[in-house]
């Protein structure tokens, strides 16, 4: 499967639902909805697999830490939840059809997308995002991954103005982060690094305020000049090599290396504070 390119195609309404994925059941899900004809009709039988060894080809990391966290998804992901507002309607399900299926021997998980979903996945003839789903595999941000779709459902126009109320909504953290400032260095700020980075876009971002609060973030961006792909760099072996570099501010990099090593990466040589930061960002 990893040999395909994989493009993601979705409705501008699933672009915009309110949901919230940890890293990993967002990367899944993604992979799954790689590998639909978008302009096909998809039925609630057609299941989709994911092996081990392509989730760790794809998103370079441990093959066997791979095993263990598709282990986790097929834990968890029955349980997550989608709200789409279409139009009037809002609907509240669940992203996938009763349970996730884990064939250990293998390493393989498969699933089956809910009915309310697949209209929003299948069958798309216009109002949908399309993009590379390498843009977004070099990610440890699942906003960053949800603020690339967003910006991507306007690429034509290069630019995006969001109200920070709505994208908390749709992000599912309305309850969290009630400072700007922690917003910004938990959220806003790491998803916008992850896009420079790892993306086939360049953004610059402001602020604006409504009186003396900020109220939206002013985003413009373009295709870089040379879009890189994103490569697979060779995974260091032990981790004994893992730094011992242990800055409360260092966030990216602990959340790369939890990415590359996975459960394999030694808890102790991770300060706890980090840990329950990079859990709360969905990065652990």
């Amino acid at each position: 499967m990893h040999q395909k390119k994989l493009i993601v195609y979705k409705s501008n309404h699933l672009i915009e639902s309110a949901y919230k994925l940890n890293l990993n059941e967002q990367r899944l899900l993604l992979c799954c909805i790689g590998m639909i004809n978008s302009s096909e009709q998809i039925f609630t039988t057609d299941k989709f697999e994911v092996t081990a060894k392509d989730f760790a080809k794809i998103y370079d990391i441990d093959e066997r830490g791979a095993y263990d966290q598709l282990l986790e998804v097929a834990k968890s992901l029955h349980n997550r939840k989608i709200t789409i507002q279409n139009n009037k309607i809002k609907i509240t399900t669940s992203w996938i059809s009763g349970f996730v299926e884990y064939k250990d021997n293998s390493g393989k998980i498969g699933l089956w997308f809910s009915q309310p979903v697949l209209p929003y996945l299948s069958e798309l003839k216009n109002q949908f995002t399309k993009y590379d789903l390498s843009n977004v595999a070099g990610m440890s941000s699942i906003y960053g991954i949800r603020l690339y779709e967003l910006l991507m459902q306007w690429r034509t126009r290069g630019n995006r103005e969001v109200e920070i109320c709505w994208l908390k909504e749709i992000f599912e953290i309305e309850n969290n982060y009630t400072s700007i400032s922690d917003l910004k260095k938990y959220v806003l700020e790491p998803a916008i690094r992850n896009i420079n980075n790892y993306s086939n876009l360049e953004v610059l971002h402001s602020y604006k305020k409504t009186g003396r609060n900020v109220t939206h973030i002013i985003l413009k961006f373009k295709e870089k000049e040379k879009q890189p792909t994103y490569i697979a760099k060779r995974r260091v072996k032990s981790t004994n090599q893992v730094t011992t570099d242990n800055s409360v501010n260092n966030l990216d990099y602990f959340a790369s290396m939890r990415m590359k090593f996975g459960d394999a990466l030694p808890i102790n040589a991770v300060p706890e504070e980090i840990i329950t930061i990079l859990k709360e960002q969905g990065r652990w």
